[in-house]
């Protein structure tokens, strides 16, 4: 290996760790990628010979750029047209792989849409401790070192953080992992025979629809609550999309099911469960959020064929 090629190594061997940070924290895969091509710029322009521990170095820069970004994203959200939801990222037959370290029964919900929608109403700087320590198991020591607060002030954050996420009440996949999987596959039978009986049988009575098109595309502005309201918009939705092609797959962490209008990838569709029913659908077809999604699977099918990430 030659002295240029190592930096270009070491740099290599934490990618996929960084784009796991940056994309919890920020909720967009297109945006983690270019947080890495920054922090990239930044480490081969760095004095190599002061840093001592290049995982910690790269995590502070990505961390930082993260926070940076994460306070003009707010400000974006605010005006965004319609609900805004995270860029799918497929997680199936990749374990580990684009999203960083081994995801663990107990570490799934650090990835998982349900969780990722919730961490939108933290600030960055909560954010930023909430997935260090959650998602990567970072001591507040280190924490402390990445963010420049104190450890005290460290831990502070992660329990207010922590408070803001379980009061929400939401439930990731886990315990019932098998019976998640199980709704979404009798969903995805449904949906494929446009069985409203059978699609009304996955739902919980307070069921919510959520759908980002992002201006892009047709989806409804608001949330749609309520079971009776829910099928209805299927029922529409399902008559207009006859011709698409509907599977299941892993993405987030958790079975979902996206949707092809022959090749291109259309809509990525995730489900939160709780008590044996789907308590809330989040539906993805803004086109720019799906593209790296499409990458991924177009990988998936031909294993051979390039994919930026």
């Amino acid at each position: 290996m030659s002295a240029a090629a190592e930096p270009v190594d070491e740099f290599q061997s934490h990618r996929p760790r960084m784009f796991g940070l940056a994309y919890r924290m920020l909720g967009s895969a297109e945006e983690a990628e270019d947080v890495v091509q920054d922090a990239y710029l930044r480490w081969s322009g760095a004095d190599r010979r002061h840093v001592e521990r290049p995982g910690a170095w790269l995590a502070k820069v990505v961390t930082n750029l993260c926070l940076n970004r994460l306070t003009s994203a707010r400000a974006r959200r605010e005006t965004y047209p319609g609900p805004w939801l995270p860029e799918p990222v497929v997680t199936e037959g990749e374990p580990g792989g684009v999203l960083g370290p081994p995801e663990s029964a107990e570490r799934r919900e650090a990835v998982s849409t349900a969780l990722l929608v919730l961490l939108e109403r933290l600030t960055p700087t909560e954010r930023a401790v909430y997935v260090l320590r959650e998602a990567f198991a970072y001591g507040h020591r280190e924490i402390a070192g990445l963010l420049d607060v104190s450890e005290a002030h460290s831990r502070q954050l992660h329990h207010r953080a922590a408070a803001r996420v379980a009061a929400a009440g939401a439930r990731f996949p886990g315990p019932d992992e098998r019976r998640h999987r199980e709704l979404v596959e009798s969903f995805l039978a449904a949906a494929r025979e446009g069985d409203l009986a059978g699609l009304e049988k996955t739902l919980a009575a307070d069921v919510t629809w959520w759908g980002d098109g992002g201006g892009a595309v047709s989806a409804a502005r608001r949330p749609i609550t309520g079971r009776e309201k829910v099928l209805r918009f299927l029922a529409g939705l399902l008559t207009r999309n006859a011709g698409m092609s509907l599977t299941c797959t892993e993405v987030n962490g958790a079975p979902a099911l996206v949707a092809h209008t022959g090749d291109r990838l259309v809509a990525v569709t995730s489900f939160e469960v709780r008590d044996g029913a789907v308590t809330a659908v989040h539906n993805v077809v803004n086109p720019r959020k799906l593209a790296f999604a499409a990458r991924q699977l177009a990988r998936l099918s031909h294993p051979g064929a390039p994919v930026r990430s």
